[in-house]
């Protein structure tokens, strides 16, 4: 019996220690679940689509009156995303996650049959448990939808209003807005990154062919393909310089 509660011990601190190894392991796998999550976003962002609301006010023409603010949205049934490849920077706790998906036919956001010829897209995301460490991946998700409206505002188009209001052949009141609310779909990421600041990039790419046969129009001025670019930033400077003024 003494010899059963001895090896009893030693097991049960085998099963403590296992447990403890485990235990402080799951910053990793938090961090690297969250980036398959994210990737898996950015596919059914660039197939399926995803609805856009933004609006930008510039007012008595001073850069410090600037507001921009844009929403997003999707949703989607799928099935067949494939998570190609996870890295782990166990210094930095950022996990990177690519995810692909090949599809023959697909029903987008707006309900269109869209043909994709077994067309495979790919896309990354990258996340962590560690705030302090965010701030670049919340830069380059600010850059996407920066992006998104872009490729919004180049195919699709936007609204704008102006008020100008001069008194005495002096300038009193100046007031410009930008408003966008669009879907768009089938935008391929083909490039991102970001600068010494952290600061935050990609780049869109969209075949006109395809959203003109979607749409059922052309795109005026469009040549084969509508390439654009957002940015995204880690560090709000502009709302701390405002402050000292």
């Amino acid at each position: 019996m003494m010899i059963i509660k001895k090896v009893s011990v030693f097991l049960l601190i085998a099963v403590f220690v296992g447990t403890g190894a485990a235990w402080a392991g799951n910053k990793k796998i938090m961090s690297t679940r969250a980036a398959r999550v994210l990737a898996e976003r950015a596919i059914v962002e660039s197939i399926y689509g995803l609805k856009i609301r933004s609006t930008e006010e510039v007012v008595d023409m001073v850069a410090a009156s600037f507001v921009g603010k844009t929403e997003s949205k999707t949703s989607a049934d799928i099935q067949g995303i494939k998570i190609d490849e996870v890295v782990y920077d166990a210094e930095k706790d950022i996990a990177q996650a690519t995810a692909s998906i090949s599809l023959d036919q697909i029903t987008n956001i707006d309900g269109i049959v869209v043909d994709l010829k077994g067309k495979t897209f790919r896309r990354v995301a990258f996340a962590t448990s560690t705030p302090a460490n965010a701030g670049p991946i919340r830069a380059l998700r600010a850059a996407e939808l920066d992006g998104y409206k872009n490729l919004v505002k180049t195919v699709v188009g936007f609204t704008l209003e102006s008020k100008t209001t001069v008194e005495n052949y002096l300038l009193t009141s100046d007031v410009v807005k930008v408003k966008v609310m669009a879907t768009t779909y089938l935008a391929d990421l083909v490039d991102y990154g970001w600068d010494e600041e952290g600061n935050a990039f990609v780049k869109f790419k969209v075949v006109v062919k395809d959203i003109e046969e979607m749409l059922g129009t052309t795109i005026p001025g469009a040549g084969e393909v509508v390439e654009v670019e957002g940015h995204g930033a880690s560090v709000d400077d502009f709302a701390e310089a405002n402050k000292q003024q």
